[in-house]
């Protein structure tokens, strides 16, 4: 990952300047940065500590308003705004959740920021606590990252240890419980109230809203929910300011994300960089451009539950809003490239094999629906395939689309949706041919020959 030669310094501490700031990532490189003695040593609550003495908890909500931090598990809300839905008062406990069950397709940087600088997320989960009054928190680690939850939960040992977790945290009078929380491996549970069910000892299923977690969320008490990244952001935004890490960005997605960089390029792997980079910058500086001298075919920028980018959008910067006006989000940050010899049919059914699997059953139009979805694919790529077939699939999204109880069943469509559109050729060349159109077995006349329909 690369720093820029300049810094500028804010307080005794000094931060990257210019196109490539590290605010999460910066001491990721640092042998035992995993223990609490060594993250210390590197500034490490620093910024709790600051936290705690210079700020109330109303004007730590508003300095993380200023930042204009945004969520950064995939739906991009304004993070202190959410935090300013807590009710004022209310009968019932408070609770922060930090949501580490990360488990979209093509995103992993949150199983990275656990793994090698756990402390920074406890660091931040503390910070966001006392900044939204509460005394209990959760932190909920997908069930698969067997290691990343070890981590964690010697983290959160190692803080207690010190006094950072526990009754008047830094002579402050600021008291809070930490609870790490193993999920059993749903990718459901990352939505935020089926992930409530899980912490609560039931099946994940989600809930119906409203009422929504900041009113009625864990135990029936006021919840907010926070992704990973998100919280990992506190500490950098308390020790820097909202103003430097505002700077970043653009006006209306400021900072900094980690981008997961996968799929067919020379360096695939995880890169912070500013909101509003442009995609060909990831791909080809960063990511080192397409592996084996390949052509670019197709992109999905944010994890498998968002529709394909074109070559010809390579440009389009890495923002909330610039993405959305190409048609796309971005989503969990999980840019996945696909070069010239991907048969597109056949990557659209192993994601949508992933969301049958996934599904939780709770809705017709979900349950159904991917079943079906996943039955005509396998006859498209299989050589059993009708053209009605290709309509019958835009039909059964079309009913799934916004019918669903939870956003799961839209995830399921947006591959499809936007393969089709943008590669029907593909899907009617399966039809008529009984063969995929590029990779094993085609000939590259063949592969020379598609032209996406939104490129004529």
């Amino acid at each position: 990952m690369a720093d820029s030669v300049d810094t500028i310094t804010t307080e005794n501490k000094t931060l990257p300047l210019g196109p490539y700031p590290r605010f999460v990532t910066r001491n990721m490189d640092v042998p035992g940065i995993d223990r609490i003695e060594v993250y210390r040593e590197h500034g490490g609550y620093a910024a709790l500590a600051k936290a705690l003495q210079s700020f109330q908890p109303e004007q730590l909500v508003e300095e993380v308003k200023q930042s204009g931090l945004r969520g950064r598990g995939g739906a991009g809300f304004a993070t202190g705004m959410k935090w300013s839905f807590l009710p004022p008062t209310s009968p019932k406990p408070r609770y922060l959740i930090v949501n580490c069950d990360e488990s979209e397709p093509g995103t992993f940087k949150d199983r990275m920021i656990m793994e090698l600088n756990p402390h920074m997320l406890v660091e931040g989960v503390i910070i966001g606590s006392y900044a939204t009054k509460v005394h209990h928190a959760f932190i909920y680690v997908r069930g698969e990252l067997a290691f990343a939850g070890r981590q964690v939960e010697r983290a959160v040992r190692e803080a207690y240890a010190a006094g950072l977790i526990g009754k008047n945290i830094l002579g402050s009078g600021y008291d809070l419980e930490i609870t790490v929380s193993r999920g059993a491996g749903a990718y459901i549970c990352g939505e935020e109230s089926a992930l409530m069910e899980s912490l609560e000892g039931r099946r994940g299923y989600p809930r119906l809203k409203p009422p929504f977690p900041a009113v009625v969320g864990l135990y029936g008490g006021p919840t907010v929910i926070n992704n990973t990244e998100t919280i990992s952001t506190l500490p950098a935004i308390v020790e820097h300011g909202a103003a430097v890490y505002g700077a970043y960005g653009t006006e209306k997605s400021k900072g900094t994300r980690i981008y997961c960089l996968s799929g067919h390029v020379n360096r695939p792997g995880n890169y912070e960089l500013p909101l509003g980079t442009p995609l060909r910058t990831l791909v080809e500086d960063f990511g080192g451009g397409m592996r084996g001298g390949k052509q670019l075919k197709a992109i999905i920028p944010g994890g498998s539950s968002v529709p394909f980018l074109l070559p010809n959008q390579l440009d389009t910067p890495m923002d909330f809003e610039s993405m959305a006006a190409a048609g796309t989000m971005l989503g969990s940050g999980g840019v996945i490239v696909l070069d010239e010899d991907t048969c597109i049919v056949g990557a659209v059914l192993r994601m949508t094999e992933f969301y049958r699997d996934e599904s939780c059953g709770k809705c017709t139009p979900c349950r159904e629906g991917t079943f079906w979805l996943v039955q005509l694919l396998e006859r498209l790529e299989h050589g059993g395939g009708k053209e009605s077939d290709i309509d019958l699939l835009n039909d059964i999204c079309d009913n799934m689309l916004g019918k669903c109880f939870c956003p799961l069943g839209d995830a399921a469509t947006s591959s499809i949706m936007s393969s089709i559109k943008l590669f029907r050729d593909e899907y009617i060349h399966h039809v008529r041919a009984h063969a995929c159109l590029v990779g094993p077995g085609a000939t590259r006349a063949h592969a020379a020959s598609v032209t996406p329909v939104s490129a004529r």
